[in-house]
């Protein structure tokens, strides 16, 4: 008996045509949405907004500096001799012509008796000579000679006499002595050269404070003079404000009085000094302090919060409401903080809706409904306000809403999250401040 054997049938192709049409279907019911349960829809997100708040102010550049006392004079002895006594309490205050230190007097002393006698005898003899050159007794030259010794002993005796007064070291100045460096009983050296220091004296009241600015804020400012929008501290008295390095606000008020007439060629900075009262002595020279100057002249300015800019690399933005009722990325360039708001150079109009909530809520493009709120300003500055003008308010003007369209589906219209790393621009970037302080 003959057997054929039953061809076979391929299997391969069609095991791989089965898979192709489920996975076919698959692709098809997902992204249908049949298999996704649908949730509640979207609606459209309700936001403040506001006009930015228009101010007149002037901005204030920050700068480190240090306090100096406007005099400090080291106090040397003038004279020779051994120490006797200090007159003064270590850091005490004095008063110009106080008594400080003695030194031994008793030198001194014989050194003026011995010359008021010479300078008795020098005078009998010039008044017996001139007696004597009536009858010709003695040449003319004699009395000369005896009033050139004259002379001579008289200006001796002035010498001693201040030698004996420099044997009281004074104040020479009124201000905060530091402590005595030479104890009594100890020789001290005076004179020009190599005198022996004895102490040092400083002023307090009034106490200048010296800052550096770079090249380019002195460039600046010498442009708005150019402009006529702000006299440089050369033509008039600025006033500052400084704060102490435990300090919040810039408390101080003093004055511009001294801008150096050159550059400093190693650090491209020039150095400015501003006075102050310090009556009652609590600012000391050495004291490190920030102090703010004028940066500007007075304009007015157009603010808005600080925590609604956002960052979209490098660039900066807030979103408005346009004609539509549709929330758009604005452009703009930043200014220093003012009073708790940001002021905003470039990229708004004073008309501009800007949005000031929900900013975590808004997608650029998407439909929002505008509620009008007020920006508010702080109440508590960090430094006293010169008066300004606050400009009339805006009427404010609602933002078309146009009917909103039926919503996407839940997954192509996500909420954004504020931690999402896929829309970093949406998140106000509060790190950076334009109004850094500026490192001399």
């Amino acid at each position: 008996m003959t057997y054929r054997r039953k061809k076979s049938t391929p299997t391969f192709p069609l095991l791989l045509l089965a898979m192709l049409v489920v996975g076919v279907g698959i692709w098809y019911v997902y992204f249908s949405g049949s298999m996704i349960p649908q949730g509640p829809q979207m609606g459209i997100p309700e936001v403040k907004v506001s006009t930015p708040l228009k101010q007149h102010l002037v901005e204030w550049d920050e700068y480190t500096g240090r306090f100096q006392a406007e005099a400090r004079v080291e106090v040397r002895a003038r004279v020779s001799g051994y120490l006797e006594s200090v007159k003064f309490t270590d850091g005490q205050m004095v008063k110009k012509g106080d008594v400080l230190f003695i030194i031994d007097t008793r030198p001194y002393d014989i050194q003026l008796r011995r010359s008021k006698a010479k300078l008795e005898l020098a005078e009998k003899q010039l008044e017996r000579g001139r007696q004597l050159v009536t009858k010709s007794a003695v040449p003319r030259d004699e009395v000369d000679k005896r009033l050139q010794d004259f002379e001579e002993a008289r200006s001796a005796v002035a010498d001693a006499k201040l030698n004996l007064e420099f044997a009281e070291v004074r104040a020479p100045i009124s201000g905060r002595v530091s402590r005595h460096l030479v104890s009594p009983g100890n020789l001290v050296t005076g004179g020009e050269n190599n005198a022996t220091l004895l102490t040092t004296i400083v002023s307090m009241d009034p106490i200048h404070l010296y800052f550096d600015a770079s090249e380019s804020d002195l460039l600046r400012y010498l442009r708005l003079d150019q402009e006529g929008k702000r006299k440089t501290a050369r033509e008039i008295k600025h006033a500052v404000f400084a704060r102490l390095m435990d300090e919040k606000a810039f408390s101080h008020q003093g004055h511009m009085d001294f801008v150096d007439n050159e550059l400093d060629k190693s650090t491209g900075t020039i150095q400015g000094r501003a006075v102050f009262a310090n009556s009652d002595l609590f600012l000391t020279p050495g004291m490190f302090a920030r102090v703010r100057v004028p940066g500007s002249g007075e304009y007015e300015a157009l603010l808005v919060p600080d925590d609604i800019i956002g960052t979209d690399q490098t660039h900066k933005f807030v979103l408005v409401v346009n004609a539509e009722g549709k929330a758009e990325p604005r452009p703009v360039t930043l200014g220093p903080l003012h009073r708790g708001l940001r002021i905003i150079r470039e990229g708004l109009t004073a008309e501009d809706k800007v949005i000031i909530s929900a900013i975590q809520r808004v997608r650029p493009g998407m439909p929002v409904k505008a509620v009008d709120a007020p920006i508010t300003m702080s109440e508590n500055s960090d430094m006293p306000q010169p008066e300004v003008k606050s400009a009339p308010p805006t009427e404010p003007v609602a933002a078309p809403v146009e009917s909103p369209p039926p919503p996407p589906p839940l997954e192509q219209t996500p909420i954004p999250k504020a931690d999402s790393a896929e829309q970093p621009s949406l998140i106000p970037d509060e790190s950076t401040d334009s109004s850094q302080p500026k490192t001399p």
